[in-house]
């Protein structure tokens, strides 16, 4: 079995099949059927993952795990249900929303811890649209996945909304922050059309 600092190794279509294994997770909360292949082997291998939940392009629900300590088979399961259910930003999940949502997925690599002299230095280190973050300073934290980028695409903007989500001032800065970064491998089921 691999450990937290291997890589998985991700088959062609393991999309297709962690897809449908978080959609039948949150199924499962509902009572509902929903079929979804549970035996390959791969997904018994350590590993952490993201689930994001959108209806109508909006966000709906975004749980992860940033460092695998369970089988990425349950790691999909246990975070598409909290994704579902757990989010504090947002009402549960209703059954008659079901349909509508749209799972994506990202599974993580290992987190890189970042070495900089200061927070420019940090900046002109992030690959834009690769990098996922992990900010910490003392007991304030928060990531943003590599998606985020798709919205804050300068490197200044994308770290003071991250400082901003572990509750500290955009412009804030210490010698004693730290910074971890890590690329993922996503996938996202089509858009429901309703």
């Amino acid at each position: 079995m691999r450990t937290e600092a291997t890589p998985i190794l991700l088959p062609d279509n393991a999309g297709n099949v962690l897809l449908p294994l978080a959609r039948t997770a949150i199924a499962r909360e509902f009572g509902k059927t929903h079929r979804a292949v549970e035996d390959a082997a791969w997904l018994r291998e350590l590993g952490a993952c993201f689930i994001t939940l959108t209806c109508e392009k909006k966000l709906r629900g975004c749980i992860g795990t940033l460092r695998a300590h369970r089988t990425l088979l349950e790691d999909v399961q246990a975070n598409a249900v909290a994704a579902a259910f757990r989010d504090p930003r947002f009402k549960p999940l209703a059954v008659d929303e079901f349909d509508a949502v749209a799972v994506e997925i990202s599974v993580l690599s290992a987190l890189a811890p970042m070495t900089f002299t200061d927070e420019q230095d940090a900046l002109a280190q992030l690959r834009i649209g690769i990098d996922g973050v992990v900010f910490q300073y003392g007991h304030h934290s928060s990531t943003f996945l590599p998606q985020v980028w798709e919205n804050l695409r300068e490197p200044a903007e994308f770290m003071g909304h991250l400082k901003y989500k572990a509750g500290l001032p955009p412009d804030f800065w210490h010698q004693e922050v730290k910074l971890s970064r890590y690329v993922v491998t996503k996938w996202r089921e089509s858009p429901i059309t309703v």
